[in-house]
């Protein structure tokens, strides 16, 4: 994609958090960058301090650590959401996880550098102080989500709430990195798979 059509595509999808006239939109472009991702190439790196705030025009990337020597997905992310490891932006503190690209991934980013001067910047503060609050509230919103699905629903439904966000995301994501998701093994998410498929077909020979 051309440096152009992913700053217009940020701009119009951030209208919903960030709305800027020509003349705030030309100074606030000065302070964020274009990142791509390669394949499994991290974003953010456990142990490291994640200076960044994303924003993702294309691909995808997932939330991943190391528990007990066993690699664990935690959330994954795809086009038109924020990505970054929120803690350690905010704090400074070292990230816990890796956020690692899933495919070619375009991001948009703010580092928090850049964010404090926004902050401070005469003419942009009290946007950029709503828009500082609603992408915390956003990724609040989303943990919230993650919490509940652990709590009170069985990973059939976890797996089903994945494919009601879209099947093309399905396709794209390793049978593995489901299943960890889920908080089961490949083997249940291939029981799983199986029984809603048998039951899709099923519901389609009653209607016919």
């Amino acid at each position: 994609m051309e440096t152009q059509s992913i700053l217009l595509t940020f701009r119009e999808k951030m209208k919903d958090f960030l709305t800027l006239n020509e003349e705030e939109w030309l100074v606030f472009a000065d302070y964020i960058s274009i990142r791509e991702l390669t394949k499994n190439e991290c974003f953010a790196r456990a142990g490291k301090v994640c200076r960044e705030l994303g924003f993702i025009i294309q691909g995808g990337l997932r939330y991943c650590s190391q528990v007990e020597g066993k690699e664990i997905t935690g959330y994954f992310c795809f086009e038109n959401s924020f990505v970054t490891a929120l803690k350690s932006y905010h704090t400074g503190e070292p990230c816990l996880y890796d956020i690692r690209a899933l495919d070619k991934t375009i991001l948009v980013t703010l580092t928090k550098k850049n964010m404090e001067a926004l902050y401070a910047h005469p003419l942009l503060c009290d946007k950029i102080e709503r828009f500082g609050r609603l992408v915390a509230e956003n990724f609040n919103l989303l943990f919230e989500d993650r919490l509940k699905a652990f709590v009170i629903k069985t990973p059939e439904e976890r797996y089903l709430d994945l494919l009601e966000s879209g099947k093309d995301i399905i396709n794209r994501i390793p049978v593995q990195y489901i299943a960890q998701f889920i908080g089961i093994t490949p083997v249940s998410l291939s029981r799983i798979r199986k029984r809603i498929l048998d039951a899709t077909q099923n519901a389609v020979k009653k209607a016919s």
